[in-house]
């Protein structure tokens, strides 16, 4: 319906009649010459469907499903185009909502997340009767809703953060380059869209896909530039990093710095204790192998006492008295 061989824009047959709140007109468009064949080929498919197959990299989550599959960048609008830009989608699912008239009505409902790869990222939800209708208004709702993502050179988040939104909490922790994303996919999924490329996040709570979402951008916009933290606490700002050997690096400094008879003693200084808002990580206790009550069990570890941390004592005497053996 809608296509021919005159290549016209026909609303509400080719094209929908409203557009980010634009009204569609009859268009003329420029002539295709390979429009017939198109047009031939899309009738001989006609009653000959088969499920297109998708390559490793255009599939999503798990399959040939639309969550974690790419669905092109928003629509423009005017002139403004949005070049550079890519959409994913995070969730799709089907919901019903009971009316007094016309019953159960049924929708589809999408959650996407857009951005341009360069720290410009956004999410919107979109629900609409039919898959195709759904995308289109949450990519294009997502495309208006940008926000700026602060990183630190250009690959991970600035600093460690607490982020929470209703029962979900997530602890983002950032990491040198080469390390990777680390997380839940819809948490790695939107830090492919911002351009995060090393990170590693625990969530405890609800796993729910929308709450996720909405507390890791609630974090992003939460940062803080490391000048920033320095001017709030008036304090230096200090790097220690395995890959400079522990060598102390200032990142940071205020214009006024506080002695330390101007520090209050319950002031909190931990670097992890003030990005995480006083919040504690959640670490689980072990629990005892199933053959620690057994007799054997015993009996080995008696004999394996007079060689307990025969390893570590090696080392150590090979580091302290390795010069005196040479």
């Amino acid at each position: 319906m809608g296509i021919s061989k005159a290549n016209i824009i026909w609303p509400c047959l080719s094209s929908p009649i409203l557009r980010e709140k634009e009204l569609v007109e009859q268009q003329q468009l420029p002539e295709d010459p390979e429009g017939e064949k198109k047009l031939i080929a899309l009738r001989d498919q006609m009653g000959k469907f088969k499920h297109q197959k998708l390559s490793p990299i255009e599939r999503g989550w798990s399959g040939a499903k639309f969550p974690g599959k790419s669905i092109g960048p928003p629509d423009p609008v005017g002139e403004d185009t949005s070049e550079g830009f890519n959409t994913k989608v995070l969730e799709l699912k089907t919901v019903f909502n009971m009316k007094g008239n016309f019953g159960r009505k049924r929708r589809l409902s999408v959650l996407s997340v857009t951005g341009n790869g360069n720290g410009l990222g956004g999410f919107a939800l979109g629900k609409g009767l039919e898959t195709k209708i759904a995308i289109r208004k949450s990519k294009n709702r997502a495309g208006q809703k940008l926000i700026h993502v602060k990183r630190f050179n250009d690959h991970t988040v600035c600093h460690d953060f607490f982020t929470q939104f209703a029962t979900t909490k997530i602890y983002v922790y950032r990491n040198p380059e080469g390390y990777g994303i680390v997380c839940h996919r819809a948490i790695k999924t939107i830090c492919k869209m911002v351009c995060i490329k090393n990170l590693h996040a625990k969530i405890e709570g609800s796993k729910n896909v929308s709450k996720i979402t909405k507390a890791f951008f609630l974090g992003l916009v939460r940062q803080k530039s490391p000048e920033e933290i320095a001017e709030e606490k008036n304090l230096h700002l200090v790097q220690f990093c395995k890959e400079n050997n522990f060598y102390p690096t200032v990142i940071a400094s205020p214009k006024e710095c506080r002695k330390q008879e101007e520090i209050p003693k319950d002031e909190i200084l931990d670097y992890k204790q003030y990005c995480f808002d006083e919040n504690v990580v959640l670490k689980k206790k072990k629990l005892p192998p199933f053959y620690s009550t057994y007799e054997s069990y015993e009996i080995y570890l008696r004999k394996q006492e007079k060689l307990r941390n025969q390893d570590q004592v090696r080392n150590h005497l090979i580091s302290e008295y390795e010069s005196d053996l040479i």
